[in-house]
Parts: C-alpha cells; structure tokens; sequence
C-alpha cells in the first residue's frame, strides 16, 4: 500500500473554498478553446519548421558551406594575398625604409647632438652660474644687511649693558607682554570659547527638542491615520482578494492551460494524423495505385513495342551508315590509285616469289615450325593481281 501510494500521483487540490469548484471546469473549457487553435498553430509551424530544415535549410546550407569552402576562401585568400601585395607590403615598405630611416637620422639623430652638444653643457653653465655666484652672492647680502647689524646690536649694545639691560628689556616688554597675556587674553578666549560652546549646546538641544516635537506631531497626527487608513481600505482588501480569489483563479488557470496544452497536443496530432489519412486515401494511394497498375504497364509496354524495334532500327541504321561509309572510302581508295596509274604509269611487275626465309606454313609449304609466326594465306603475286584487276 505505501508503494502505491508513492508510486502514483496525488490527485490535484485546489484553494480552499467553493470558489475553485465553481471556476475550474469553465476556466478549462473557455482555456482549452482558446489553446487549442494555439496549438494546432505551433504543432503546424514546427512541423512546417522541420520539413523547411530538412527540404531548403539543410541544402541550403550545404550549399553555402561548399560555397564559403570552394569560392569564398580561395577568393578570401586571394583577395588576402593581394590586399598584402597591393596595401600593406608598400606601407610596410614604406615605413620601413622611409619614414624610420626620416625620423631616425632627421629628428632623433639631430635632437641627440642637440641635447649632447648644446643644452648639456648649457645646463652645466647654468647650474655653475648659480652654485658659484648667486648663491654666495644672496648669502653675502643676506649677512651684510641682516646678521652683521644684528651681531653688532648684541655685541656692542646689548652685551655691554649686560644683566642690567637684560633686567630692562624683561621688565619694560617681556613681563608686560607676559601679563597680558596670562590675564586678559586667555581669559578672554575661554570665555569666548566657553560662551560659544554654551551657545551650541543650547541651539543643539532647542533644535532636538524642536525636532522631537515636530516629529511626534507628524507621526501621530498625519502618519499613524494615513497607514490606518491605507491598511483597513487598501492592503487588508487587496490581500484578501488576492489571498481568496486572485491566487486560486490564477492557480486554477495555470492549470487549465497546462491540461489545455497537453488535450491540445493530443487533439492536434489527432487532427494531424486524420488529415495524413485523408490525403494517403485521396491523393497519395490512388497515385501509388495509378502508378502501379497504368504507367508501370504502360512503360513496360512502350518499352517493348515502341523503344525496342525504335532502337534496333538506329542500330541498324547506323550499322548500315557505317558499311556504307566504309564501302565509299574503298572506292575512293581505288579511285585514287587508278588515277594515280593513270598519271603515273603502272609498275613494272617481276616475278614474285614467295620469301624463303619465313619458316611458316604456306601454301607451298606443309610444315610448321614451332613458335613461328604464321604467314598470309595469300602470295603476293595474288594480291598483285587482284590489284591489277
């Protein structure tokens, strides 16, 4: 029993409530005649599709494959060997042997020596110049005009009046410098920093205060009623319309469409094969029936009466052309020689015997040698005669 029941498909359940009872056969009818021309349409262009691949694509694309591999790249590779004789042999060339050697030895060669030869030691000039002379020239001047009068203010002013002067420069600028600093200056900045910080906290803290309040009045006066407001009209609703009719509609019309597709399939390829059947009956097996019974026995007949004396008449005929040709070219031989004789004269003719030498049977010898040739049946002088008649 736990086999079966984990062998065999749990039976489809739809949402709760009475809604789903009431929508899923409808739905599947209204979706199955909407599916079905659907169908029968997708099932016609794949296998239009398939017929079109395996009639024009696939020839057509052998055809293309033998015209890339048999015209377009010898082409392209002609073309390739031109482009590199024509274009980018020259330009290589070009570069090479014109503008390298150019920029080489007319810019780069001169701006070397140019840098090697006149800036160089023009730098090396220029920075001896300012080593050698400005530097001891404003080190000079800066002594003559600030340390030597210094030194002298010390050595022969300051320096000889010694601790008395010391205790005069400290009591008349040092300790008054001194006080007003520690007294009035620095108590002025803490206050002034002091009443700064104050004045930021006070601001900081009317501005949070201010914040919170706005902020409290904003969230219980505006806020709080819109969400209530926007929730019990709006989102409660609209979840429960999707909860109880939008999600059991639409998963009942998911549904629909998936067994309407599949009824659909069934139903097409019923009509498919129907219509098969059809054009085998109507068209396809009383051709395959004609073909069979008339035009096999036709052929056959025509072949036999017809084609075959047709035939042995032009082998006859040409047999006959070709006697006729070969009889008309003896007489135009014999033609030709007896004019010749008649022109010429005819031959004196001696007495011809037969060569004593051939060692095979004639017909003035019975005998047959082994492994030797055999001799023409008729003498010469027959032949002379018979040339002569």
């Amino acid at each position: 029993m736990d086999l079966d029941k984990h062998s065999t498909a749990a039976p489809y359940e739809g949402g709760e409530g009475c809604l789903t009872i009431f929508v899923r056969i409808p739905v599947r009818i209204v979706v199955l005649v909407l599916v079905l021309p659907v169908r029968m349409l997708w099932d016609l262009l794949v296998a239009g599709g398939r017929l079109l691949g395996r009639v024009l694509l696939r020839p057509l694309g052998r055809a293309l494959e033998w015209l890339h591999d048999e015209v377009l790249t010898p082409v392209g590779k002609a073309l390739a060997w031109l482009a590199l004789i024509l274009l980018v042999r020259p330009w290589v060339g070009l570069w090479r042997y014109v503008v390298v050697p150019v920029v080489r030895y007319g810019v780069v060669v001169p701006l070397v020596w140019l840098h090697a030869a006149v800036l160089t030691p023009v730098g090396h000039g220029l920075r001896w110049v300012y080593t050698e002379l400005l530097v001891p020239a404003v080190t000079a001047l800066v002594t003559v005009l600030l340390v030597w009068p210094a030194v002298g203010v010390w050595r022969y002013l300051l320096r000889p009046l010694g601790i008395g002067g010391a205790w005069l420069v400290a009591t008349l600028v040092v300790l008054p410098l001194v006080w007003v600093y520690r007294s009035v200056l620095t108590p002025l900045g803490h206050g002034v920093a002091w009443a700064l910080v104050m004045t930021g906290r006070g601001l900081a803290f009317l501005g949070r205060g201010l914040w919170t309040g706005l902020a409290w009045l904003v969230t219980n006066l505006l806020v709080v009623p819109v969400v209530w407001v926007v929730t019990n009209l709006l989102v409660v609703p609209v979840v429960w319309v999707y909860r109880r009719v939008l999600t059991p509609v639409g998963r009942e019309i998911v549904a629909a469409v998936v067994v309407a597709w599949r009824i659909a399939g069934f139903v097409s390829r019923a009509v498919g094969r129907a219509l098969a059947w059809l054009a085998w009956h109507l068209v396809g097996a009383p051709v395959a029936w004609a073909y069979r019974t008339v035009c096999i026995p036709v052929g056959h007949f025509l072949r036999d009466v017809a084609w075959a004396p047709v035939k042995r008449a032009a082998l006859e005929a040409g047999r006959a052309a070709r006697a006729a040709l070969a009889s008309a070219r003896v007489t135009l031989r014999a033609a030709r020689r007896d004019a010749w004789r008649a022109l010429v004269g005819a031959p004196q003719v001696t007495d011809v015997r037969e060569l004593e030498g051939s060692a095979a049977r004639t017909l003035g010898r019975t005998t047959t040698v082994p492994s030797a040739a055999p001799a023409s049946e008729i003498s010469l002088l027959a032949e002379k005669t018979v040339e002569r008649g």
